[in-house]
């Protein structure tokens, strides 16, 4: 065997003992052997650079430097999941999964909830090419170089019977061990310890040096496979082909034939979970049938056929110090408890809310008092009830406040609604800062340079008072604020001008107007093309908008009512800012479903189900999302649901096969 062959041999050999050892967990070398074959590979390759590859085992020690994370848009949505906290709740969501299945046997695949950072890694060809944080769903930071340094990523797939091109989505997780090892390290040299594993592998994505990155003990547990032609049928299918490709797979997924199987997993793992050497919160239960999945599909927010269960959390007991109210940006007001810091599921809790005047009461809650505090699903913790056998006798009920701890405004209550609020819109310091926070956010307006703490800086310096004053700042003006070097300034500066290209969907997003979050914006956007259409448009035919209420359409009316917005706009249209949809050029090949509403539903021989709804909008269809009095056709395919099916003979739509629908559009 020459050098060159020796070179390739190596790699092959050391590529299966990383999997050995971090995948398998089943060592067959020593670490002093495998050093001394790393050193060896090292030696060959400085010898023959023309056979360089980025996948081998030396590359893993990182070195490469990355001062800006790239943002990139996911091939697949990363969606987000619903979560449920009873058995009463699983068995709701398996009562609208039979509703919108029918009478169909149901598989479902139980999976431990891993408490780490997400990650969508993309492979082409079996070879990994880039991974990509969650970000917001949609987008995320460009972290490869990162996550090729953890050893349990394959960097080059086993086997030959992968997917041409495909992603797989699981979490970047640090074992307790690893974790306790990095903080006596930091508590050694005087240094403060990490306050938990999830944030740590978190902060791990984003750590400039990935050298860094390589030297801390993180892992990566893989459990989704995304994408077309993937050549499974089931989620469980998929982790075992996952577990061949070379993934960390974990073990303790499995797939149960009834809702009681899914009890007993949680209740095996409810008291297991603490014997794991990493952090679990829960488990998620799926629908395994792929085809089913489809049927489902998704809400704006989160997939129908999968659902969290997130175990009873820890709870503890410490001191009620003080109580402090915030103004959000809605004027909302929200208190807050300011605790005697007690440590809770990993992590230490100094805050808590107490959401409104109504629970405060209800849980009759005072200063001084021993509070239990619980970090359920929520981010936030909350106090969930009062020791009153240790509450002083001197101690005196809390009076909610009357008027706004930032302005002095009386506040207000509607009728019906939990929360008070300071009705004064314009004038109110937090409000004002919290709008303009909102408006250049990463979902919204996406202003590069620009971070909230900024904004406060702006504002608190008189240099803007709403988000048009935004694009008025000049460079001259920023530059003496605190920590404004040059460069900074001119990225601020440049992110705000840049801004102004951000369609118009995004932007009637970002002007805040109460209740219309991203889904909205979009319905609405789509629905009237220019903000002066949607400003005129008047109730009743606002909510014939599809997913528009009156809540919804009340608000959008009171907005464009108020005089100060509408100068507002009048300010952003001068400056440039989009607020006429831009049209994607349509290819219309004729008239033939004009006005109608059809769905698409089932599994197609000819063309696949989006070919199917491409056809449909060329022919001037639009379509729907699911089966209404609305919907004109729908196109059934093999493994329909029965459900949908006779919804749709209960309301009398014509229903066209795969062909019939072809012979239609000719």
């Amino acid at each position: 065997m020459n050098e060159k062959e020796k070179l390739l041999a190596l790699r092959e050999e050391l590529n299966q003992h990383n999997y050995n050892y971090y995948v398998l967990d089943q060592p067959t070398i020593s670490d002093f052997e495998f050093d001394t074959k790393l050193k060896e590979l090292e030696a060959l390759e400085a010898k023959y650079p023309e056979l360089a590859d980025v996948n081998s085992p030396t590359q893993r020690v990182g070195g490469a430097v990355t001062k800006n994370f790239e943002t990139v848009v996911h091939r697949n949505r990363m969606y987000s999941l619903d979560n449920s906290y009873s058995r009463e709740d699983l068995l709701d969501w398996e009562k609208k999964i039979q509703r919108m299945l029918g009478d169909v046997p149901l598989q479902y695949t139980c999976e431990l909830k891993y408490d780490g950072a997400s990650i969508s890694i993309t492979y082409e060809n079996g070879e990994l090419v880039r991974a990509v944080t969650r970000g917001d769903g949609v987008q995320g930071d460009d972290v490869t170089n990162n996550i090729r340094t953890i050893k349990s990523v394959p960097l080059r797939l086993k086997g030959n019977d992968f997917p041409q091109s495909f992603d797989i989505r699981g979490e970047i997780i640090l074992p307790f061990e690893g974790f306790e090892r990095m903080n006596q390290e930091l508590i050694e040299i005087g240094e403060a310890p990490y306050a938990n594993p999830r944030n740590t592998a978190s902060g791990s994505l984003k750590l400039q040096d990935s050298a860094q990155v390589a030297k801390r003990p993180l892992e990566c547990l893989l459990y989704n496979l995304t994408g077309s032609d993937l050549g499974i049928s089931s989620q469980y299918e998929g982790l075992e082909k996952a577990r061949v490709w070379g993934f960390k797979v974990p073990p303790a997924s499995k797939l149960v034939n009834s809702m009681q199987e899914v009890f007993d997993f949680i209740d095996y793992w409810d008291i297991h979970r603490h014997d794991l050497p990493y952090e679990t919160d829960g488990v998620v239960i799926k629908v395994n049938s792929f085809q089913q999945q489809e049927e489902l599909g998704f809400t704006a927010k989160s997939p129908r056929w999968a659902i969290a269960y997130k175990f009873k959390t820890e709870q503890g007991e410490t001191l009620l110090e003080s109580i402090v109210y915030q103004v959000g940006r809605t004027g909302a007001i929200t208190p807050v408890a300011n605790l005697k810091a007690v440590q809770l599921a990993g992590t230490t809790v100094r805050r808590a809310s107490l959401h409104n005047a109504d629970q405060i009461a209800k849980l009759d809650i005072r200063v001084g008092d021993s509070v239990y505090v619980e970090k359920g699903g929520e981010i936030i913790p909350k106090i969930v009830g009062v020791n009153l056998d240790v509450r002083s006798t001197d101690s005196v009920p809390t009076v909610y406040i009357t008027e706004c701890p930032e302005c002095n405004t009386p506040l207000k209550r509607n009728k019906g609604e939990a929360q008070h609020y300071c009705p004064n819109i314009y004038e109110c310091p937090p409000q004002i800062i919290g709008r303009i926070q909102h408006f250049i956010s990463r979902k919204a307006m996406n202003i590069d340079g620009l971070g909230e703490e900024t904004v406060a800086l702006l504002y608190k310096n008189g240099l803007v008072k709403d988000y048009a004053d935004l694009y008025t700042l000049t460079k001259e003006q920023i530059l003496p604020l605190e920590r404004m070097a040059e460069k900074s300034a001119d990225n601020l500066i440049n992110g705000i001008e840049a801004s102004k290209t951000i369609p118009f969907e995004r932007v009637l997003y970002a002007l805040g107007i109460r209740f219309v979050g991203e889904t909205v914006a979009k319905k609405l956007a789509t629905h009237y093309k220019t903000i002066d259409t949607l400003a005129v448009a008047p109730l009743l035919e606002m909510i014939t908008v599809d997913e528009i209420g009156e809540r919804i359409a009340q608000s959008v009316i009171d907005f464009f009512s108020n005089a100060t917005n509408r100068v507002l706009i009048d300010r952003l249209k001068q400056h440039g800012i989009q607020f006429v949809l831009e049209e994607k050029e349509q290819i219309v090949l004729s008239n033939t479903l004009a006005g109608k509403t059809i769905v698409v539903s089932g599994v197609f021989t000819q063309v696949s189900r989006d070919e199917l709804k491409q056809m449909i909008e060329e022919h001037g269809g639009k379509n729907g999302s699911s089966i209404t009095s609305k919907t004109d056709y729908v196109v059934a395919g093999d493994k329909m649901g029965p459900a949908k099916l006779e919804k749709a003979s209960k309301l009398g739509i014509t229903i066209l096969s795969e062909q019939e629908f072809l012979d239609l559009i000719g």
